[in-house]
């Protein structure tokens, strides 16, 4: 599937052809009642997490009450249709991560296109996966894990926010690659996943680490890799998967979105504010505890990162004959 990617960064360059005083008042008046941010995901997994925490800086730095609402399912798409359908005038933005670029290559069927109907704002933060495994599983080690399923072929439930998931890419990715057989087992999020993880009816999970991290420090999970091409500063002693698999690399991204042809002047103010929050010692220091590195830029830079992981996950896709219902 060949998607619109020169429609997404058109979309993030693009500028509203407004006299520059009338641009200048309507973003002074921005924001005159509260503003929702869609979360497409169930609250306690990362994208909530992170909506949260950009949510509580807005309203602080802004005066107005900048309210979170879950509409998880299908993906995310629940509520990204809510914001492709919501006015394009601020007061509706979409909390976007990397499955709502999935999607743009997972559903040919959606009542929405995400490259050409959401407007990127900013990325906030670079997110890092790790495999992690239940303490009974029998491997400390990816040689290990790998040696261990494919001594139980289809006996190791590997669990995932849902079909079409970073969660269920990724894992597809490393099974792909290590030439093992895990069985995969869709939840709706990341937080009831981890949650059936730690009471060990799925055995291994391909974590976003806001989602794990608390539970690895209390050795209630235990990592066996990091999917980042590098180490982690907070998982410092532990491996990465490509030590073992070379060429293996998945890493997550989020940010916010706003509906297509919201005010460029708009667009801006977010982009500066939210920067500011990044710049903010305590929130980067929030996001590096979350095991996630700060991005920031311009709405055109995420454009293009949204961009590039779209066209890079799309190839996995169509290897692994990848589909969603």
């Amino acid at each position: 599937m060949r998607l619109p990617r020169r429609q997404f960064l058109q979309l993030a360059a693009g500028a509203a052809a407004l006299p520059a005083t009338s641009r200048l008042a309507r973003a002074q008046a921005y924001p005159a009642r509260p503003v929702r941010i869609i979360v497409g995901f169930p609250a306690g997994g990362a994208t909530d997490i992170l909506a949260r925490l950009t949510g509580q800086w807005l309203s602080e730095r802004l005066g107005q009450q900048f309210i979170i609402e879950n509409r998880a399912g299908a993906g995310g798409n629940i509520g990204t249709e809510a914001v492709v359908k919501a006015p394009a005038d601020g007061y509706t933005l979409l909390q976007i991560a990397t499955p709502n670029g999935l999607s743009a290559a997972l559903y040919t069927n959606l009542n929405f296109n995400f490259v050409r109907d959401i407007a990127p704002v900013i990325g906030i933060m670079r997110t890092s996966y790790a495999v992690v495994v239940h303490p009974s599983v029998p491997a400390t080690t990816v040689p290990e894990f790998i040696a261990y399923a494919k001594a139980n072929p289809g006996k190791v439930n590997m669990a995932s926010a849902g079909n079409g998931t970073p969660q269920h890419i990724f894992g597809e990715l490393f099974k792909m690659m290590a030439g093992v057989n895990l069985t995969h087992v869709p939840y709706r999020g990341g937080a009831p996943a981890t949650t059936d993880l730690l009471g060990g009816q799925v055995q291994v999970i391909f974590s976003p680490l806001p989602e794990s991290i608390e539970h690895i420090k209390a050795g209630k999970l235990r990592p066996l890799a990091a999917t980042t091409a590098s180490r982690l500063d907070v998982l410092p002693d532990v491996p990465t998967v490509g030590d073992f698999l070379p060429g293996y690399e998945g890493t997550g991204w989020l940010g916010v979105g706003a509906p297509r042809n919201t005010p460029a002047e708009i667009i801006d103010k977010l982009n500066k504010e939210i920067s500011a929050g990044l710049a903010d010692p305590k929130i980067s220091a929030r996001i590096a505890e979350l095991g996630g590195t700060v991005l920031g830029g311009s709405p055109a830079a995420f454009g293009k990162i949204v961009a590039d992981d779209i066209e890079k996950w799309s190839r996995v896709i169509r290897t692994a004959n990848i589909k969603v219902e």
